[in-house]
């Protein structure tokens, strides 16, 4: 059995239909209280653009926020998406959000996998990767160093100084999404830890993914295992023909809109043939919500959740729990509410606790 686990939930600050968007912030703050005094670990922050879905566009600025009115809960971005960021600024950014939060900063980071967001941008997307590694370069080397230079592709300082340095020493933990498979070992020859999901495959093909991660980790060196954290749709009802009713339109939705947008993907401008978008989106456009309950998703009364999560923890060896708790965002917000009730107060006491930051 694994010494802890970290539970958190997934946030998009999600717009609902006939809502305004300052509306869907009051919302999303209300969550983010509840979580607080309901005892969860961590809010983990989406990054979304130009689309009605949430009002998430900055997450380091909700981030702030969510410092500023809690006192316990750790946040997190899942994720902030690299390519898109100034390194020095957001270096700068995230040191402040730690010292607000007094050390309860996780920094999770991605690429996204649409170039949508940075055609709109004006980032070609075929350039994500390289860039993606110099920002994390250059966040980790101003968070880390007195004074540092640096010279790459698109990057270029000379004698910078950090004003201020993170709380958290010797820099927040740091998280990084895997998505395709030759990601994982990647990441882990890197030494970082891992957000995987079950977005576009199974939670069952995570199992060798996570093997690899682990076995590219031990190779490179580092400390301990390697750290892997689930993203997965996650919802808790008393009944279990509730819990199985109450979300499906809302995540069958999500899972068509997906496809459409992955499909659509597949010919854009840094796709590679490998990730078999086209495929992969016409699949979650035709899958069934059995499939759907059965492969991508944790629903059902808090016995059935913990069951499920507890036999996830112990096939992939995982350290915590994102859980999305109002997949596509049509989930009525007292249903959302409840669930998280039930996930804090029924399922997360039968899981041992992450030790606290003292610095939190």
């Amino acid at each position: 059995m694994l010494e802890r686990v970290e539970f958190g939930i997934f946030h998009e600050f999600e717009r609902p239909p006939g809502h305004s968007e300052a509306a869907a912030f009051d919302l999303g703050f209300e969550l983010v209280d509840a979580a607080e005094q309901w005892g969860l670990d961590a809010i983990w922050l989406a990054e979304l653009h130009m689309t009605a879905r949430g009002v998430v566009s900055s997450p380091m600025a909700l981030a702030s926020a969510i410092a500023a009115r809690t006192k316990h809960l750790r946040i997190g971005t899942a994720v902030q998406v690299l390519p898109l960021c100034h390194p020095l600024r957001l270096a700068e950014e995230t040191a402040t959000i730690d010292h607000i939060s007094h050390g309860r900063l996780i920094f999770g980071v991605g690429r996204s996998g649409f170039a949508r967001t940075y055609a709109a941008y004006g980032v070609p997307y075929a350039e994500s990767r390289e860039r993606f590694r110099e920002v994390l370069d250059v966040v980790t080397l101003a968070w880390t160093q007195p004074t540092f230079s640096y010279s790459g592709t698109y990057y270029h300082f000379k004698d910078v100084s950090l004003v201020p340095r993170p709380f958290q020493q010797p820099h927040p933990p740091v998280r990084v999404a895997a998505t395709s498979p030759d990601t994982f070992p990647a990441i882990g020859s890197l030494g970082y830890a891992i957000f995987a999901a079950s977005r576009l495959g199974t939670l069952n093909e995570l199992e060798p993914n996570i093997r690899e991660y682990r076995r590219a980790y031990a190779a490179a060196g580092h400390a301990g295992q390697g750290e892997v954290f689930l993203r997965v749709p996650v919802y808790v009802a008393p009944t279990e023909d509730e819990a199985r009713q109450a979300p499906a339109e809302s995540i069958m939705g999500f899972y068509r809109q997906l496809g459409q947008q992955l499909e659509a993907s597949a010919n854009e401008p840094g796709a590679r043939p490998e990730e078999r978008r086209a495929e992969r989106g016409r699949r979650l456009q035709a899958i069934s919500f059995d499939e759907v309950v059965r492969d991508k998703t944790v629903v059902g009364t808090p016995e059935q959740v913990t069951e499920r999560l507890q036999a996830l923890r112990d096939a992939l060896g995982l350290d915590g729990i994102l859980a999305e708790l109002n997949c596509g965002g049509q989930i009525p917000r007292e249903s959302v509410l409840r669930s998280l009730r039930l996930l804090c107060e029924q399922v997360m006491p039968h899981f041992p606790r992450p030790s606290v930051p003292a610095a939190a």
